[in-house]
């Protein structure tokens, strides 16, 4: 079966067609861990498998997202930038738009510019999520949204802002991320009981009012060099604790993405996302 790489600032992807995973017995997500392995597949921090849509007028293509560790993520800003991106570089599809089904909505991706192998999109990700018990969080406060709340965890107290672009984030705030516990907090974080559904973490520090730098631990992965919705759920926690302003600059290892946000709209993201190779995976 033929898999591509692609990346979005360093947080990969492998995509596949759907229809072509003709394995009796085997399921996505197993195949997802097998191939995300660095040492012993081809490597990747998450597989989408795709398929065209039939029927749907809102959507082109559908798209079932995986983690590294073989479970299901409901969205990802990053791998639908990269599918969007291999369905116009593979010349599946040639239009300006690219409209993707998730398990969390449609969303849509408009080309803003093309350099090679690189494509840059500017993609609509929906209203950011804030009440608990959409998210889902499981924390009794007296204020929703829940901003800056003090969450106790095995080394003390940390400050969390918590929201969903889709999938559910928690984002601290650091005078300089670079000290940041990034591998201590961040699965601490993930797999703590008030989050049902784990969480995808966030390590943000302000830089002003429309730039900020972030690190990420990504639910069923770890460590990433970035992340989509993760830098969405930044910047929207950022904007909340009245730390930054839209739009907003969001600081990764490998470059930057921008998100735009006036409440009570649509969030968009503008970033890149580069074709790496096909493999014939046995």
């Amino acid at each position: 079966m033929k898999v591509s790489k692609l990346h979005g600032l360093g947080n990969d992807f492998l995509i596949a067609a759907s229809e072509e995973i003709g394995l009796p017995g085997v399921s996505f997500g197993s195949l997802a861990e097998s191939w995300c392995r660095r040492r012993t597949g081809i490597g990747a921090d998450g597989v989408i498998f795709y398929q065209p849509t039939v029927g749907d007028p809102e959507a082109d293509v559908s798209a079932l997202i995986f983690n590294a560790d073989g479970s299901r993520a409901e969205m990802s800003g990053n791998g639908t930038r990269c599918l969007a991106a291999w369905l116009l570089h593979s010349g599946i599809l040639d239009a300006p738009q690219i409209r993707i089904r998730t398990v969390s909505g449609v969303k849509s991706f408009v080309l803003r510019g093309r350099d090679g192998r690189t494509f840059v999109f500017e993609s609509t990700l929906g209203v950011p999520v804030t009440e608990p018990s959409r998210i889902p969080v499981l924390l009794e406060a007296q204020s929703q949204p829940l901003i800056g709340y003090p969450l106790a965890v095995d080394t003390g107290v940390v400050r969390v802002t918590v929201t969903s672009m889709g999938n559910p984030h928690c984002s601290t705030f650091w005078p300089e991320v670079s000290e940041a516990p990034v591998d201590m907090l961040g699965p601490a974080l993930e797999r703590h009981p008030c989050f049902p559904n784990r969480t995808n973490v966030e390590f943000v520090q302000v830089l002003d009012r429309h730039n900020i730098r972030v690190r990420f631990w990504e639910r069923g992965v770890g460590p990433t060099l970035a992340s989509g919705t993760g830098s969405c759920a930044a910047a929207v926690a950022a904007m909340l604790n009245r730390l930054a302003d839209s739009p907003v600059r969001v600081e990764v290892v490998e470059g930057s993405m921008m998100v735009q946000w006036q409440p009570p709209g649509e969030l968009s993201l503008t970033g890149p996302a580069e074709y790496i190779c096909s493999v014939e995976f046995p």
